[in-house]
């Protein structure tokens, strides 16, 4: 797909939009499933490189008016079973078509607050969009009505207006509930468990809250300003928020139940610890775990290099090691901290790369350099202990595996190195152990993820956990659908107390 101008795609949206405007509503279902996609307005791929600036600039009211007019309103509504949160997505859709922007953005906050989130950063087309009807009939996902971008623009419209309305909050219970972690998950607990008279106090580890959408995904996909605006709809509600607070460390877990008084407490930690290949060099300079290359250039602002004292290694030439969304993130965070060469190493093909595929095309538009069925043997280094090249092993593709891809196989005497000065490992974190590690406790499996019910409940007394911290890395919109069983279950377990 090629780069269209903003204006070019604007301009087609309303010469369309005044063809159906006035009839929309008695529209056919053959109508509307001729009506073309809207394709999403973006900055141009030779700018962005360069700037931390949203890459996606979202619909115009045109646009998104166009676009919910090509959903069906089926009566069994298949998109639904496809969101974990379960969204009335017809619902508010239809009442985009109609221009009851307001009103679209009240049919969401019903089972969701995090709207302009989970907009930006879900994977729709596995979700709710892979069972539309729209793009079933096309055969073609990528032809499915545009939930996400749908959902993205009234809750951009909302924010705009300047009058975010703040969820109703019921008469005070004195019920206490402590949130360890300040993620998808977490946030989700504490505003469903807040709306029911609750007391919630957030305790976060890190000095600014969000999570994993603050310190991983960068503000080119996520800007922080949408986080922050999220996170202050839950303090006008009450929620109390305690920053650099470490569960387990300056606090234990049960101590807030025993010494504290709270009468439940989630555990939404997340999946922080990360995994590495256990290849010879990987102890080498200029090795880092995305979690870390992210952090520090997100959370810790390293882009910002006049404002910020966090150090970030000079890079020329990068390897990334991994093809999900992480490994984008990592690969264009590096083009924009000033790499003239990115590299990302997979060892299977770009069918079985778990990224979604607007990330990849993202990726691609930016100039990163795709090297697929390689993977890497070994990272070398020079006398300073620096990294200085890869070598790499080709693959093909054998029988499928456990999880359905092909596995790749190694071809013979295949080695052949690339010079990089920088290597970031992308394979996957393991779910933080600090909670277990100082609350025995808790049950945990053999990969250190918290052990749940049905209901998100945990083998200690009083205590849910959801999210990453028992999924392993997932995404953010399955986190927020644990926390919302989790939710449920506080309330139903307090108001029984």
């Amino acid at each position: 797909m090629s780069f269209i101008a903003p204006e070019t795609i604007q301009e087609q949206a309303v010469e369309l939009l005044h063809q159906y405007i006035h009839n929309h509503q008695s529209l056919k279902a053959k109508e509307r499933m001729q009506i073309p996609s809207q394709e999403m307005p973006n900055q141009d791929p030779h700018i962005r490189r360069h700037n931390l600036e949203e890459v996606a600039l979202g619909y115009t009211p045109e646009e998104a008016r166009l676009e919910a007019m090509r959903c069906l309103d089926c009566k069994k509504k298949p998109c639904m079973d496809g969101c974990p949160v379960q969204i009335d997505i017809p619902g508010f859709i239809l009442k985009i078509a109609d221009g009851n922007f307001q009103e679209a953005v009240d049919i969401i906050k019903q089972t969701s607050l995090l709207p302009s989130i989970c907009g930006r950063v879900c994977p729709q087309e596995t979700q709710c969009q892979e069972t539309c009807t729209v793009g079933i009939g096309h055969k073609n996902v990528d032809k499915a009505v545009a939930i996400g971008r749908l959902e993205r623009f009234v809750a951009d419209w909302e924010r705009n207006q300047g009058a975010m309305k703040i969820p109703e909050v019921k008469p005070e219970t004195g019920k206490k509930v402590a949130v360890i972690g300040s993620g998808p998950a977490g946030l989700v607990v504490a505003a469903d468990v807040r709306r029911e008279g609750h007391h919630v106090t957030v305790f976060e580890a890190f000095h600014k809250l969000g999570g994993v959408m603050r310190y991983g995904i960068p503000e080119f996909r996520l800007p922080n300003e949408i986080v922050d605006q999220e996170i202050d709809t839950l303090k006008k509600m009450g929620v109390e928020i305690k920053t650099n607070f470490v569960v387990g460390r300056t606090r234990k877990l049960a101590d807030l139940i025993d010494k504290d008084g709270y009468d439940a407490v989630f555990v939404g930690t997340g999946a922080g610890l990360p995994l590495f290949m256990g290849i010879e060099g990987e102890d080498l300079v200029g090795v880092f775990s995305a979690n870390e290359y992210l952090t520090r250039a997100n959370l810790m602002r390293a882009f910002d290099r006049k404002n910020s004292d966090t150090p970030m290694y000079p890079s020329k030439v990068v390897a990334v090691l991994g093809a999900g969304n992480v490994a984008m993130d990592a690969a264009r965070m590096a083009l924009r901290l000033g790499a003239e060469k990115v590299y990302v190493i997979y060892r299977r093909t770009e069918v079985e790369m778990p990224a979604r595929k607007e990330e990849v095309l993202h990726a691609k538009e930016e100039g990163v350099d795709f090297h697929f069925l390689e993977n890497v043997k070994r990272i070398m280094g020079n006398e300073k202990k620096r990294v200085n090249a890869i070598e790499c092993l080709r693959y093909e593709l054998g029988e499928p595996d456990d999880s359905g891809r092909r596995r790749p196989v190694v071809i013979p005497n295949s080695e052949f190195t690339i010079e990089v000065d920088t290597v970031i490992v992308a394979i996957g974190n393991g779910s933080n152990p600090l909670i277990h590690q100082t609350t025995p406790q808790i049950d945990t499996n053999k990969w250190g993820n918290v052990t749940v019910n049905d209901k998100q409940k945990s083998s200690m007394d009083k205590v849910f956990a959801g999210g990453d911290i028992v999924l392993g890395a997932a995404t953010v919109i399955l986190a927020m659908g644990e926390g919302r069983k989790a939710a449920a279950a506080i309330n139903e377990m307090l108001e029984e107390a």
